[in-house]
């Protein structure tokens, strides 16, 4: 969808001033830096978006090249690509160049790798190299999530020497780099760590050393972005250093790096516990056919998996017959197990996501799932024994002859698959993570399902042993 298009409500700011600022564009473009330097980045995104495509690197190239780039990295992912498709390799790298480098590289991962290329070669020597090390790394790893834009210091300057550089830093545009100072040995590893408040406190004459912190947290840059969102909760930190197995600092990623990228996370695996493929684009954004690809497979799958439930219905079908007042608790029995396997697997796979829990938990999961398992069960059994007697008493329902077996077949079933839901449930999460995928997929669908075709064969295996000497 054309950004002209979009909902005017989706954008206020953008709506309010893109008229004024288009038309002064087409008049007088040398105007726009002094008419729009009081509006944030953000607004100015908006404003841009309000735009046609084609107007969108004229409204860039009449900002300061800085403040262009801070523009460029609020606009929506979407439109930020065709734009710079749209523009030279040579204004495209300008542009870029001029971000910060994890911005840098997670712009360019958007793009076509011909095009990403194509700018990169444009780029300065040091930006290039700067980009070319971070495109090394997934996206979603700390490589990836970091900038290398850091103040590192040696362990044996003084506090008045960093000051000083720390100033100069300042005074480039450098924003992510003022969160902390870090300090080095001789060879150049890691030594400790001091903030600016910090820094800024020390007395006069002393060194890096006397004041810095040696208990320093760090990641490694394949560590994923669920570690480095721990290592940064768990310690209260606004930025965290990635380290090389030298222990050199590679890199930073700030808190609000960190955020991005858990939100993305956490809409992954809502979408995937729905039972779909998380969507690549916003819901109202990507394309019918997208949507059908990302959703028709996981209803296919879930569909054959249900087969199964009809073919284990087929297999007890003499009893049924013989019985058919089996056949109204099947609804009963079958949600009861995939409701306790959802409740398991979405325990376990938050679990998982906060570090809480890791694959050599299994063991200590399924005891506690275990007894967790026939509690519930049994507290469903009671409330489905209940339920039978008081409607067969009431005279709401006649379950003759054999109403007594018949509660006891459901209150016997229940807590079998109850327990079975919640240990399979539980478990699943484990089977996928060592299998090398996202525990996410073992979605709430997914569960239901397997459950459901055991829950069945359960239900009707119990019923059997139960009411034997009636079904003959």
């Amino acid at each position: 969808m054309s950004p002209s298009k979009r909902n005017p409500e989706e954008r206020p700011v953008g709506a309010l001033l893109a008229p004024d600022i288009i038309a002064l564009l087409e008049e007088s473009p040398q105007l726009i830096a002094a008419e729009t330097e009081e509006l944030h980045p953000a607004d100015l995104a908006d404003v841009a978006e309000a735009m046609e495509i084609e107007q969108i690197p004229i409204f860039l190239a009449a900002l300061p090249r800085d403040r262009a780039a801070e523009v460029l990295e609020y606009l929506d992912e979407e439109v930020r690509a065709e734009v710079l498709e749209a523009m030279s390799s040579e204004q495209a790298a300008a542009f870029v160049s001029a971000m910060t480098p994890d911005e840098r590289a997670d712009v360019l991962e958007e793009l076509d790798e011909e095009t990403a290329d194509d700018i990169v070669d444009e780029m300065p020597e040091q930006a290039r190299r700067e980009t070319q090390a971070l495109r090394r790394y997934d996206p979603d790893t700390a490589g990836g999530l970091m900038t290398t834009e850091f103040v590192s210091e040696s362990a044996n300057t003084t506090v008045e020497e960093a000051l000083r550089k720390v100033r100069v830093i300042a005074r480039s545009g450098k924003r992510e780099a003022i969160y902390a100072i870090y300090t080095t040995d001789l060879e150049g590893r890691l030594a400790g760590v001091l903030s600016l408040r910090e820094l800024l406190a020390a007395p006069e004459g002393a060194l890096l050393s006397d004041v810095a912190w040696t208990e320093v947290q760090s990641v490694g840059p394949t560590a994923d972005r669920e570690e480095v969102a721990g290592v940064i909760s768990n310690y209260d930190l606004v930025v965290v250093p990635v380290v090389s197995e030298s222990h050199h600092v590679m890199g930073v990623i700030t808190v609000d790096d960190v955020i991005d990228a858990i939100q993305e996370e956490q809409t992954e695996d809502v979408q995937k516990f729905g039972g779909m493929e998380a969507l690549d684009e916003p819901y109202m954004q990507i394309g019918f056919l997208q949507m059908l690809k990302k959703r028709a497979g996981w209803l296919s799958i879930l569909l054959v998996s249900e087969m199964f439930t009809t073919s284990a219905m087929q297999y007890f079908d003499g009893e049924l017959k013989k019985v058919a007042t089996l056949i109204l608790f099947v609804p009963l029995v079958m949600s009861s197990g995939g409701n306790s396997g959802s409740q398991a697997t979405s325990l376990i796979t938050r679990a998982m996501a906060l570090r809480e829990i890791e694959l050599r938990d299994w063991w200590r999961v399924a005891l506690r799932e275990l007894p967790t398992g026939l509690a519930l069960g049994a507290i469903l059994g009671i409330i489905g024994v209940i339920r039978i007697t008081m409607w067969q008493k009431l005279g709401i329902f006649n379950y003759e002859p054999h109403w007594e077996l018949i509660a006891v077949t459901i209150g016997f079933s229940l807590v079998g698959i109850v327990t079975f839901g919640s240990l399979a449930g539980s478990m699943l999460p484990f089977v996928l993570r060592r299998a090398g995928f996202d525990p996410a997929s073992a979605s709430a669908p997914l569960v239901a399902t397997l459950v459901d075709v055991s829950g069945l064969i359960i239900y009707f295996t119990v019923a059997l042993i139960v009411l034997s000497g009636t079904l003959l």
